[in-house]
C-alpha cells in the first residue's frame, strides 16, 4: 500500500509537537526536583535513587537514567498485566521514555542554577511554575495524540483489566510510586527523604491535573498547529496567520 507524502508529512509533524511537548514536560519536572520542595509523582523513585548514586549507595545514574530503568520495568509491568491482550505497538513506549529521560538529564543541566536558590519564596516559585509548564505541556502531549509514556500505559492497562476507573487507577499508581520513594529514601539514608517526596509532590499530584483541565478548552490554537503541513516555502508568519486566523467583525 502506497503511503502519500501527505501522510509522512503529518506523521513527522505531529511527533515533531509531540518531542516538543516532551521537552516542556521535562523542563516542568526538572524545575519541580530543583524547588527542593518535592519531586514530581514519576521522578520521586529516580531522583531517590540518582542522590543515592551521588552518595555512593547506587550505581551513580542521572535522574533521566533512572527514569529510562523504571519506564523498562513500567512497560514489562504492561505485558504481565495484559498478556496476550497487550499491542506490540506499544512498545514504542520504550522509546518515547528513553526521549523523556534524555530531555529530562538535559534540562536537569539548564536549570542547574536553581539549585542555589535556598530561600522559601525562590523555591515556591520554582515549585509552581515547574508545575504549571509541566501541566501545559501534558495537555499538549494528550492532543498529539500518539503513543502514551510508560507511566500513563501501565495506569490504563490496570483501569483495562481491573475495570476501575481511569482516575481511580491513577491516584492507586501515583501513591504506590510516592510510597516506593519514601521506602528506598529510608533504605538509603535512614530517613524521610525530604527533598524527593515533600509538600511540593502533594501539590504537584493535584495541581498538574488542575491546571490540564484548565487549559485544555483553551487548546484550539494547537489542534490548528497540528493540522498545519510545513513546507519550504511557507514563512513564519504565514504559520502565525494560521493558528490565529483573522476574526472579521
Amino acid at each position: 500500500m502506497k503511503i502519500g507524502k501527505e501522510k509522512v508529512i503529518g506523521f513527522v509533524w505531529q511527533h515533531f509537537l509531540l518531542l516538543l511537548s516532551m521537552f516542556f514536560m521535562t523542563f516542568g519536572v526538572a524545575l519541580c526536583v530543583r524547588s527542593n520542595l518535592g519531586s514530581g509523582v514519576i521522578s520521586s523513585i529516580p531522583m531517590s535513587f540518582s542522590l543515592a548514586g551521588e552518595a555512593g549507595l547506587a550505581p551513580g545514574l542521572t535522574i533521566g537514567g533512572y527514569t529510562n530503568i523504571m519506564n523498562v520495568i513500567l512497560v514489562a509491568a504492561q505485558v504481565a498485566v495484559l498478556r496476550r491482550r497487550f499491542e506490540p505497538i506499544q512498545l514504542f513506549q520504550l522509546v518515547v521514555g528513553f526521549v523523556f529521560g534524555f530531555f529530562l538529564d538535559v534540562n536537569m543541566w539548564l536549570t542547574s542554577y536553581f539549585s542555589t536558590y535556598e530561600a522559601i519564596t525562590a523555591q515556591v516559585v520554582a515549585q509552581f511554575a515547574g508545575a504549571t509548564i509541566l501541566g501545559c505541556a501534558v495537555a499538549a502531549e494528550i492532543r498529539c495524540g500518539s503513543i502514551t509514556m510508560p507511566g500513563e500505559g501501565i495506569q490504563v492497562a490496570i483501569a483495562r483489566v481491573t475495570g476501575k476507573p481511569f482516575p481511580i487507577v491513577k491516584i492507586m499508581v501515583d501513591t504506590a510510586l510516592v510510597v516506593l520513594a519514601v521506602i528506598s529514601g529510608f533504605c538509603f539514608f535512614g530517613a524521610w527523604p525530604r527533598t524527593v517526596v515533600g509538600p511540593g509532590t502533594l501539590f504537584a499530584m493535584f495541581y498538574v491535573g488542575y491546571v490540564v483541565k484548565l487549559v485544555n478548552p483553551h487548546l484550539g490554537w494547537f489542534d490548528r498547529l497540528l493540522d498545519y503541513r510545513p513546507g519550504f516555502r511557507r514563512y513564519i508568519y504565514g504559520l502565525a496567520r494560521f493558528i490565529y486566523p483573522n476574526r472579521e467583525g
